[in-house]
């Protein structure tokens, strides 16, 4: 059900709230958090809604989308309700500013908090330089945003390691789950050998590549090499030197990766772009402080870029084209 309150105030959409509650269509009772995405008016918006209605299935929340329009504009609010089918397991909120509005989000959001219930900010597009001082960054625990979506990825990097805040996290850093959680395994295994090298292949522009660089560096304690690859998406490869030989995985389609270890048959392994919808969920089951990603964010500095390709190809078998990115 999808419920449109054109020239609205917060009253009457809290108001409406009611209304549905009393009439059995919605229910707040099970809601664990609020959920406040800063987006713009505009078509991309949905899909963030999608990924956010999906989140939901796993935690169900209320969703607020402030939705910026044209600031020249006269002040109004247009709201619209969404519940049942058209929410997922949450109750989406979207919130149009308009005029001097646009700049007043959180004041617009505060009285359509879930009491006693953590918030949550997610910024899916552009982002303020530091979001714990931002109006609606402060009213929130956890503070979401995404340097892939940035124009220059690698200078928000930078700019998030000079105001990280406890609560901060991004996007970039959640696609590297299954990456670190595949390296971190490999070097588990024996032999029990210190990595004396190590090197990190990707797009130029790939923030999770840099993060990734950066994470290495803070854990194994030496600088990490950042290439740019010749072709592929995302990471394409990292590479870990140890007196036995090379730990490498190597994933040219951006879907499937070859993992290779002396001593051992090299293995295909599901390293799949992950959808902003899945990193979302992810990102809504944790909302205390991630020092990993601080460290990481703290050890950009000391990773070493250099020119060219850092990746080798297999020595054995080669992936098959054919899987798609997601």
């Amino acid at each position: 059900m999808i419920i449109d309150l054109p020239a609205t105030t917060t009253s009457q959409v809290n108001s409406k709230l009611v209304h549905l509650r009393e009439q059995g269509g919605a229910n707040t009772i099970g809601r664990v958090l609020t959920l406040v995405v800063v987006a713009d008016d505009s078509e991309r918006t949905e899909d963030v809604i999608d990924a956010a209605n999906h989140a939901s299935r796993e935690h169900p929340c209320r969703v607020i989308v402030v939705a910026r329009g044209a600031k020249k504009a006269s002040a109004r609010l247009d709201a619209q309700i969404r519940v049942g089918g058209d929410a997922g397991a949450s109750e989406v909120i979207v919130l149009r500013l308009y005029g001097p509005l646009a700049n007043e989000g959180a004041s617009v959001v505060v009285p359509l908090l879930l009491p006693d219930a953590p918030v949550v900010a997610w910024w899916p597009f552009e982002s303020p330089v530091a979001p714990a001082k931002d109006p609606i960054g402060a009213l929130a625990t956890r503070r979401i945003t995404d340097a892939a979506a940035e124009r220059n990825p690698g200078k928000v990097l930078e700019t998030r390691a000079k105001s990280y805040a406890d609560g901060d996290t991004d996007l970039a850093w959640t696609r590297l789950t299954l990456w670190r959680a595949l390296l971190a395994a490999a070097l588990d295994l024996p032999p029990h050998e210190k990595v004396t090298a190590a090197s990190v292949s990707g797009e130029s522009d790939s923030p999770s590549a840099d993060l990734l660089a950066a994470w290495l560096s803070a854990k194994l304690r030496l600088p990490v090499k950042r290439t740019k690859a010749k072709s592929g998406q995302g990471i394409v490869s990292v590479v870990m030197e140890r007196r036995s030989g090379a730990i490498e995985i190597h994933r040219p389609d951006g879907a499937v990766g070859m993992l290779s270890q002396p001593g051992q048959p090299d293995r295909r392994v599901a390293l799949q772009r992950r959808a902003v919808r899945d990193c979302i969920a992810e990102e809504l089951r944790r909302l205390d402080p991630d020092e990993i990603y601080e460290s990481a964010l703290k050890a950009l500095n000391k990773v070493d870029r250099g020119r060219g390709t850092a990746s080798r190809k297999p020595a054995a078998k080669k992936v098959k084209a054919g899987a798609t990115a997601s």
